[in-house]
Parts: C-alpha cells; structure tokens; sequence
C-alpha cells in the first residue's frame, strides 16, 4: 500500500458507501425469504458481493435453484423507494469533477439501480461519473478483483495511484487484488475491525475524510 496523497484516481463503491441502500435491500431479502418459508440467519454474507453469485455458491435453502431467478424474487419485494445519501457522497463526486479526478463507480449492483441513486439520492447524473463498473460488466463479481481491474483500464489510470473506498470486506479484498494502492473502509455495515483485517489501510464513518485527499 501506499501512503496517502492525492489519487491518481478515485473508486467508489455504491451501495453503503454513496448510498444507504442496505435497509432497502434487507428488506427485500427478509420478505422474500419469509414468502418462501426459509430462514436464513445471516444476511451479511450479500453485502459487497453479486446476490446471484452468493445464491450459486453457499449453502442454503436455495440449494439447486436458478440463481438469477432467485435474485429476480428478491428484488421484487425490494421496497420501491430511492436509499438516502450518505454523508460526503455527493461533495466528493462533486470534488472530483471539479478537480479532474478521473472517477468510477465499481459496483455490485445493476446499471439501473446505479443511474436511480445517483439521480434520485444523490442529485447528479451518469455524467458525473467517467467510469460505471456494474455486475454486469464482470463475469466474476466482489471479492474478485475484476470490477476494479476493469474500471482502471477504462479510465486509463494506474491501479498503484489510485483510492479506493468500500463498505464490505468483499470490496476491500477486490480492490487490494486489483492493485489498488490505497483502499479506505467505510464502516456502515461492518465493524472497523472486519475491514481493517480484509486490508483497509484506513476505515471512516463515512466518505467526508477523502475530501481532503482532493485538496492535498
């Protein structure tokens, strides 16, 4: 890892780092589970990662079923509404359009959900953005370093250069494999702790503290 400066570019994951989009999507899962009568204790094995792929890969009572037909149950009872933005979202994109900073958002959600939050959560649009790196751009999602991977070349910026901010121990892992050089935990949904131990060099509350990589 490097030390911090100013990035070469920024990396943004969405969910639970620009956007408080969790509460949304533990819903849906809640009252899809209780609609098929199956209990599932621990939702934080999807957070950070392709719902589609965790479906495909750990155990569960969805053992043998079609993991996108799943995913599409699921998100027909994700609540209908727009997650709230986090603190510090909106100012760092704005900080990054008005300081050149080549700027992605790596995610492990669809195009769609990624163009409803920046409009509708955040008060920008697509444009804001020079890069947007969705699970379906990737064969392989979080913690897989592809997304990342992707979004560097894309933008035509050096992995080593660039800052990273994830909210998930998936993401943190994906970043660091994709040469990442500097990789900021944000603690929404997991402790401190967890992200520290997947590689985060620093963990905030929130995205505020990255304005100042902007200025230096």
């Amino acid at each position: 890892m490097t030390t911090a400066r100013r990035p070469g570019a920024l990396l943004l994951d969405l969910d639970g780092t620009l956007v408080d989009s969790e509460p949304l999507h533990r819903r849906g899962y809640e009252a899809y589970f209780a609609h098929e009568g199956w209990d599932v204790p621990d939702l934080t094995i999807f957070t950070g990662r392709r719902a589609e792929d965790v479906f495909a890969t750990e155990p569960g009572p969805w053992a043998g079923l079609d993991p996108m037909a799943v995913l599409e149950g699921v998100l027909r009872h994700v609540p209908d509404e727009a997650a709230a933005a986090l603190p510090g979202a909106r100012e760092l994109i704005e900080a990054a359009r008005a300081q050149g900073t080549p700027l992605a958002i790596v995610t492990s959600a669809g195009p769609a959900w990624v163009e409803r939050s920046l409009v509708e959560s955040l008060g920008l649009s697509l444009a804001s953005v020079d890069v947007v790196v969705t699970a379906r751009d990737v064969v392989d999602g979080k913690p897989h370093p592809a997304g990342f991977a992707l979004a560097c070349e894309r933008l035509g910026a050096d992995p080593a250069g660039a800052v990273a901010a994830e909210d998930s121990p998936a993401g943190v892992r994906a970043a660091i494999g994709a040469g990442v050089g500097y990789v900021h935990g944000i603690a929404t949904t997991h402790a401190r702790s967890v992200l520290v131990d997947a590689g985060a060099v620093e963990v905030h509350d929130d995205l505020r503290p990255l304005l100042a990589l902007l200025e230096g």
